[in-house]
């Protein structure tokens, strides 16, 4: 496994001609051949589970190399943990050789430089958490930095992209894009895309063939709060939080009914714990403060759990223990 054999070997920094090497093999080995001019290198900012993921699947579907970002070096590390375990378990289950597994590890390069890797790159992806706020300041510095061809892509769906192309500037609002993943990114067969008013089409059809690229059977959607997706998954996970919160039922019974009953993989409170609560909270703020409408209010018990820092998985604590 690639944890045991291969460890060493995938903590050691490769060369930049290694990974040009890598990335070539890894494009005839997990992906049809990216014509000139396409997207060839690309920058995740935010090293969590949704921005690890995407890294993930973008070496080993695209062929190209990822540059993931963090400011915080604790979530790099528990990034390369989460890239080593995706792989370990491709290997277990024999969908790739240990040799592939390195390959596409050897792809991904963890790094806190931000201001230095973003001229370099053909696209960049941000992936950091739903808070405007946070978004409009990543979106400025990539309006600054990034070359005048790269497309700068969020993977928000709840915030508005217009907001963010308006943030990144006039010389790059045209660039600006959302690709939102779908949880889990890695196997989800879709993704939902949505244009800013600023988006060109030759920004649009770049990214609907990067998503393609990717095994991406992508929808469009309008730059609307919560897109699709959201705009009907977090309400219904907030709505189960309120039917526990009033007690009508227990957490393993809420989960069982619609696991059991409607055939859904995992109950909507053990999906919230896999999301994040705390992303769910921020969505549903948005959801509220952009439409005003009384349906989308936060359940209590949701921003009182996020208040005590259980926020599910990767806290070790949410509706669910880990």
């Amino acid at each position: 496994m690639l944890s045991s054999l291969n460890r060493q070997l995938v903590r050691i920094p490769a060369r930049p001609q290694f990974h040009r090497l890598l990335s070539a093999v890894a494009s005839n080995r997990f992906a049809d051949s990216v014509p000139a001019g396409r997207i060839e290198s690309l920058a995740v900012i935010g090293a969590g589970q949704m921005g690890t993921s995407i890294a993930y699947t973008a070496a080993k579907k695209g062929g190209v190399n990822v540059f993931l970002t963090d400011v915080n070096q604790d979530a790099l590390d528990r990034a390369q943990n989460q890239l080593d375990r995706m792989l370990d378990r491709e290997v277990v289950q024999k969908k790739i050789s240990p040799m592939q597994a390195f390959e596409i590890r050897s792809m991904v390069n963890p790094t806190l430089s931000f201001e230095s890797i973003i001229p370099e790159v053909d696209m960049v992806i941000e992936s950091v958490s739903e808070i405007p706020q946070l978004k409009r300041e990543i979106f400025g510095k990539l309006g600054s930095l990034a070359a005048p061809d790269t497309i700068l892509a969020t993977n928000t769906s709840s915030i508005s992209i217009s907001l963010l192309a308006a943030a990144a500037g006039t010389k790059a609002a045209d660039r600006v894009i959302a690709t939102h993943f779908i949880h889990p990114v890695a196997t989800s067969p879709t993704c939902e895309v949505a244009r800013a008013l600023h988006t060109s089409d030759v920004t649009f059809n770049k990214t609907m063939e990067f998503m393609r690229k990717l095994g991406k059977d992508a929808v469009v959607a309008t730059d609307t709060p919560g897109f699709i997706a959201n705009r009907l998954l977090i309400p219904f996970i907030n709505e189960a939080i309120g039917s526990l919160e009033t007690g009508v039922a227990s957490v393993e019974d809420i989960d069982k009914v619609m696991q059991m009953g409607y055939h859904m993989p995992m109950g909507p409170l053990r999906l919230a714990d896999s999301i994040g609560l705390d992303t769910c909270l921020y969505i549903m703020k948005v959801l509220y403060n952009d439409t005003g409408d009384s349906k989308y209010r936060p359940s209590v018990r949701l921003g009182r759990m996020v208040d005590a820092g259980y926020l599910g998985q990767k806290s070790g604590k949410g509706f669910y223990d880990y």
